[in-house]
């Protein structure tokens, strides 16, 4: 970072400054001695009036190139005085004889006046021009490296040593709000530390005049984002452009704080489903042979009853890892989008009945209270089927997971011209408003529900991702009174991906 650091450059008021200060007095000395020594040669010579006037002129317009208008009048005023005394007749006396040379004389003066202070206009407008061009090419200096600022680090320390280095300036302050720091250069006196935090804090940026010390509040589209303080001679406009310049840095770091944090979840969230894809890989084979090993102990028979309740307790449960597997599988596939759906035309109402009868050996699916509410029975939709048949029967399970015993739970289905909306609705628990999107996420559980029902988080997620494949999408609604209903909505339009 310290090899992109500018090179200093002058800051263009203190140039104009030093070079006001600068002895301006021996300047003018020095017009006074020219003055006097044109007047002992003009003397000397006894050159007329008009060439006296002409090179008295000539040293009032240096006097104002030089010095400034109010220098410039008085070397006129001197002038005139010198003319009259050793030019005009009577010589040496402050008497004029004739009336024209009254008129010479205030043509000379007035002439020397709006010279005067035509030179002093120009000079001050070509020193301004100067001041508006090293001004501008300092804040393109500054532009330029606030772009090569490490957005890996703080922007704070970065921009303070930038605009110290760049505008020359005693000190200067800056307060991330983002960040909570406020970071300082230059020499502040104590009581001062926090200064640009507490102009942030009030939300006003007051300067002050005799401190040199100008505030101005950080501001991008999101609202304000800190304060800098900065003081030394600098124009407000240029405060106000180094202001902007460094609330367009801040915003640049938080845009890239939180692409990075994104990153890094994305990472970690493929690097978990590897690690859960290649487990359930290597479950399935020990899986698989536990369950021919009980299922076959079963089939042999001679066990005691005691004996086979155990083999068909292990075999019940190397059943539902191996179901377990069979999700995480699938969401790793629909995640990495290497599912080839099928799609074919599916009668709902025979896919819900096919879900439920494959339910019907589990004792504890009691179906007897699963409702299907599907006015048309012809009603069909271009889905795949195993898919579809995934997420129906997740619903279904969830809904008598969650249900109170013995309330019934409703299927529903219609089609309208844009979509197929499947709905299973059950009476029970209600899921909290701030958890309703995030039970979509994988192994997300909602607080409230982890000790009433055990579950993985997998299920709804699968869920979601298979409706989007399908380019639908899945939520709930959950009422104390109504109940709780999963929804699955499924366009009529297919479009389909190449």
């Amino acid at each position: 970072m310290q090899d992109q650091m500018p090179m200093e450059l002058p800051n263009a008021k203190s140039a104009h400054a030093s070079s006001s200060a600068h002895p301006v007095r021996w300047r003018f000395l020095a017009i006074f001695v020219s003055i006097g020594l044109l007047t002992y040669l003009g003397y000397t010579v006894q050159l007329n009036l008009t060439t006296a006037s002409f090179l008295y002129l000539l040293i009032v317009v240096a006097a104002a190139l030089f010095c400034g208008f109010w220098q410039a009048s008085m070397a006129s005023v001197l002038a005139v005085v010198l003319l009259d005394y050793f030019f005009l007749p009577p010589l040496f006396s402050f008497s004029i004889a004739d009336p024209g040379d009254w008129v010479a004389l205030t043509a000379f003066v007035i002439t020397a006046l709006v010279i005067s202070r035509l030179s002093a206009r120009e000079l001050r407008n070509a020193r301004e021009a100067a001041l508006h061009r090293m001004e501008m090419a300092q804040l393109y200096e500054l532009s330029r490296n606030s772009l090569l600022l490490d957005l890996r680090l703080p922007p704070g320390p970065q921009l303070v040593v930038l605009i110290q280095r760049i505008f020359v300036v005693p000190a200067v302050a800056l307060y991330d709000v983002n960040l909570g720091r406020q970071d300082s250069m230059g020499d502040w006196a104590p009581g001062e530390e926090n200064l640009a935090k507490e102009c942030y804090l009030r939300g006003v940026a007051e300067g002050n005049a005799e401190m040199h010390t100008a505030q101005r509040i950080l501001r991008t589209g999101a609202g304000p984002v800190g304060a800098l303080v900065v003081r030394g001679d600098l124009n407000g406009l240029v405060v106000d452009a180094l202001a902007a310049l460094s609330a367009i840095a801040i915003e640049r770091h938080q845009s890239f704080e939180k692409e990075d944090r994104a990153e890094n979840a994305r990472k970690g969230e493929q690097l978990r489903a590897a690690v859960m894809d290649a487990l359930a890989h290597e479950f399935k084979t020990p899986l698989t042979a536990v369950r021919t090993a009980s299922s076959g102990l079963l089939e042999l028979g001679g066990l005691t009853h005691s004996q086979s309740d155990l083999v068909e307790l292990i075999d019940g449960e190397a059943g539902r890892m191996n179901a377990l597997c069979t999700r995480l599988l699938q969401t790793a596939k629909l995640e990495a989008q290497e599912v080839g759906l099928e799609r074919k035309e599916v009668n709902i109402k025979e896919l819900l009945s096919e879900v439920l009868a494959a339910r019907s050996g589990d004792p504890s699916s009691n179906s007897n209270r699963i409702h299907i509410a599907i006015e048309d029975p012809e009603l069909t939709v271009q889905v795949d089927r195993g898919l579809l048949a995934m997420i129906l029967t997740q619903y279904i399970d969830n809904a008598r997971k969650y249900s109170l015993p013995d309330t019934p739970i409703v299927v529903a289905a219609h089609k309208s011209h844009t979509e197929v909306l499947i709905s299973v609705h059950n009476i029970g628990s209600t899921i909290p408003l701030e958890d309703r999107e995030q039970i979509f996420e994988r192994f997300y559980r909602s607080p409230d529900q982890k000790n009433t029902a055990p579950g993985t988080g997998i299920g709804l997620s699968i869920v979601r991702k298979a409706a989007e494949a399908h380019h639908g999408h899945v939520w709930v609604i959950s009422d104390d009174n109504e109940g709780t209903t999963f929804y699955l909505s499924l366009p009529t339009n297919v479009r389909r991906t190449h």
